[in-house]
């Protein structure tokens, strides 16, 4: 019962400017509330952006203090990807990250985050790209929401941008200089960046894609449109080909005898409307990892995967011929073809990948489980930490009604959607065990193997097409 678009019954003492969404809520749901919650009623968060409010800042979220509400009751186990959580931070396991560490990577942060007694307190450092700085803190601000005085006191850097900032070459040798944590959106295997799920969960402004919850649900809605067999026969994909040079090799590809329809998009507005109607999709990465892996995975279509370089905090656990099919990214065209050959021929398997993939997305990537991978992954980070975290002179505390209250069109909208409005009634989900060395190993040579069987079926694939061409 955390987020404003659940299913649950409450309500909303709430007046937002300019926001009908509230409003339209507060009207429907306060009529029947005295009746149906008579036996339970959970605690409520307010958001006023009264002016009286607004120069008051923080102070009506200190006031508030929510009670003691159940929030004990088991929150189940959590999906397999919580197992890297340990991967990305074993690098700090024995030395323990000390306050000069933290501070030699101030350069490359955007911001610095505290939690100290359950609240929230930010230094910016500089300008994000558009406002992903914002709805990063903002996700923040509903954790400590959700779970309210569940967090430890911690303090963190976090950079906004595409590409990895810690590379692991840098802090190796006689010579190597203290390895400082820098929380990012994305890593790679030779960099040491702590993977954060990224601002678009709670919405992309710019580009007018809502909040993750409510797009899941309008993606949902769109793969009941059209059935899987009804879906075009082809492979598509459609974005900005001007952000990396694999990206711009795939549009090689965008020819009927590749089986591909590729399209040019320079910005993703919308881009997740109409993603039906193809049996195939293709992920290929942008200058960095690309949001927009969750988007195309949801939509049953099998998910043609060209080889990532980077990840994203659930990526990782993703497994070839279970959730996607693997795309070379050296023999992008032939690999895609093959790909589409197989799937038309071989109906069954490749609807059930794609819905495999979907589900992933459905169920294991739902937004109880990115805030319980917030929760398990900082509180983590918190138990390295050797100093204590202490509030630096002229930093303000941060809170839900200073961002919100603050912004003003979809970015005010997307705050408000996404917005919890009411602390869990169940703890975290249970973390599965780490990964051991074994347990590692065998994941990525399973990986490993299925990529070979992929390329032996290619292989006669082709052999029997040329025998029948010469």
């Amino acid at each position: 019962m955390y987020l404003c678009i659940s299913q649950c019954l409450y309500v909303i003492q709430s007046v937002v400017s300019g926001s009908p969404l509230l409003e339209a809520i507060l009207t429907t749901t306060t009529k029947t509330s005295n009746k149906i919650l008579k036996h339970h009623q959970p605690f409520v968060y307010t958001l006023n952006c009264s002016d009286q409010v607004l120069a008051r800042k923080c102070r009506i979220n200190n006031a508030i203090s929510p009670p003691n509400q159940s929030g004990d009751s088991s929150g189940g186990m959590c999906p397999d990807y919580f197992r890297w959580i340990e991967q990305d931070l074993r690098w700090w396991k024995e030395t323990g990250i000390s306050r000069e560490m933290l501070d030699s990577a101030e350069d490359l942060a955007h911001f610095r985050l505290l939690i100290v007694k359950g609240k929230v307190y930010v230094e910016r450092f500089k300008k994000s790209f558009q406002t992903r700085d914002l709805f990063t803190i903002w996700g923040i601000l509903q954790l400590i929401r959700l779970y309210p005085g569940k967090l430890p006191d911690l303090e963190l850097l976090f950079n906004c941008n595409d590409g990895v900032v810690i590379n692991k070459n840098d802090y190796q040798g006689p010579d190597a200089t203290l390895l400082p944590p820098v929380f990012h959106y994305c890593g790679d295997k030779e960099s040491l960046d702590i993977v954060f799920p990224d601002w678009t969960f709670w919405g992309w402004a710019e580009t007018n894609i809502r909040p993750w919850e409510g797009i899941l649900k309008d993606i949902k809605e769109g793969n009941k449109r059209t059935k899987w067999k009804d879906r075009v026969p082809y492979a598509y994909w459609k974005g900005n080909p001007k952000v990396s040079y694999r990206r711009a090799d795939l549009m090689k590809c965008n020819a009927s005898e590749w089986n591909s329809h590729l399209y040019v998009q320079m910005l993703h507005f919308c881009f997740v409307r109409g993603q039906s109607k193809w049996r195939y999709k293709i992920f290929i990465e942008g200058a960095a990892w690309s949001v927009s892996d969750k988007y195309i995975l949801a939509c049953d279509s099998m998910t043609l995967m060209v080889d990532p370089y980077f990840y994203d905090f659930f990526l990782r656990s993703l497994m070839p011929l279970q959730h996607y099919w693997p795309i070379n990214t050296d023999r992008k065209c032939t690999d895609l073809k093959f790909a589409v050959d197989w799937g038309n021929n071989h109906t069954r398997q490749a609807k059930a990948i794609g819905k495999e993939g979907s589900k992933f997305i459905h169920e294991s990537l739902k937004m109880k489980y990115v805030y319980d991978y917030m929760f398990h992954l900082l509180s983590e980070y918190a138990k390295l930490l050797k100093f204590e975290p202490k509030v630096p002179p002229g930093v303000k505390e941060m809170c839900s009604e200073k961002l919100a209250c603050s912004s003003d069109g979809l970015w005010k909208k997307f705050l408000v959607e996404s917005m919890v409005i009411s602390p869990s009634e169940t703890l975290p989900c249970t973390r599965p065990p780490p990964f051991d060395d074994l347990s590692l190993q065998a994941f990525f040579q399973k990986k490993d193997r299925i990529k070979q069987q992929v390329e032996n079926l290619e292989s006669e694939y082709l052999e029997k097409l040329n025998k029948k061409q010469q």
